[in-house]
């Protein structure tokens, strides 16, 4: 896939941007909306995305994933999460993916994506993959509880432009595994996925308790397996993970 990178310097969203385009032009894969500052910068569900203007990575990168069945779609999910984190540790160690799809450093979140779908009887017929990766911002000013930057993180700036067209390329490659090798794209996803395999706490609306992540099913649902033996599943937003104290 060839991505056309398309900058501007602010708009609303880009995903909302890149849906438009997609309604009045019919843009090709690989078209990919950057800007500088969003006016209401999107994460899921009714959270916002703070940033800085011109200091971090906010984009939405076009797919058109019409062979891909819709029971397939959180694969994709996975290998943009998969591409982040190949790319960040470059860096640095210990950057994880938190199910679904934030990125994080050890447990502080770097990276939102948010992923729209339009769907219809024959499959998928477009993705928009919103990222929001913080680079170069040093401080937060939102009621997010746990932000940090790649600056914070290594102690000096990053292009932001060079970093997106890194996380371009990588993700070219382990998109190619949604078609090729589903067992190692579901693979790599697992074995950087934030404490998979080790007991945390964790809370649901029963209330709290220590368990271990054990899989991540081929529609995203989390089986986490607790103290007693027991499995669970969980959709998005059902589970939260609770913060070490320091």
């Amino acid at each position: 896939m060839k991505f056309n990178i398309i900058h501007i310097n602010k708009c609303d969203s880009t995903n909302a941007y890149l849906q438009r385009l997609v309604m009045e032009d019919e843009p090709q894969e690989g078209t990919v909306i950057s800007t500088s500052f969003q006016t209401k910068g999107r994460g899921q569900l009714t959270n916002v995305w703070e940033a800085e203007a011109g200091q971090n990575i906010l984009c939405s990168i076009l797919l058109r994933p019409t062979s891909l069945p819709i029971k397939s779609q959180f694969l994709i999910s996975q290998a943009i999460s998969v591409a982040i984190v190949d790319v960040l540790n470059t860096f640095a160690e210990d950057f994880s993916i938190k199910w679904p799809n934030d990125i994080y450093y050890k447990e502080e979140k770097i990276a939102g994506i948010l992923i729209e779908n339009t769907l219809s009887s024959k499959g998928i017929d477009s993705c928009i993959i919103g990222l929001g990766l913080n680079v170069n911002q040093q401080s937060f000013k939102s009621d997010a509880p746990n932000p940090i930057s790649l600056h914070n993180i290594i102690g000096k700036e990053t292009s932001v432009s060079a970093l997106l067209e890194s996380i371009l390329e990588r993700f070219n490659k382990v998109y190619e595994l949604v078609y090729t090798n589903v067992a190692l794209l579901r693979e790599n996803y697992f074995n950087n996925l934030l404490f998979s395999g080790k007991m945390r706490m964790y809370s649901d609306e029963g209330g709290e308790f220590i368990g271990k992540i054990v899989d991540v099913e081929n529609d995203g649902h989390l089986i986490i397996e607790d103290v007693e033996g027991t499995k669970r599943r969980y959709a998005f937003k059902e589970i939260q993970f609770k913060r070490e104290q320091n």
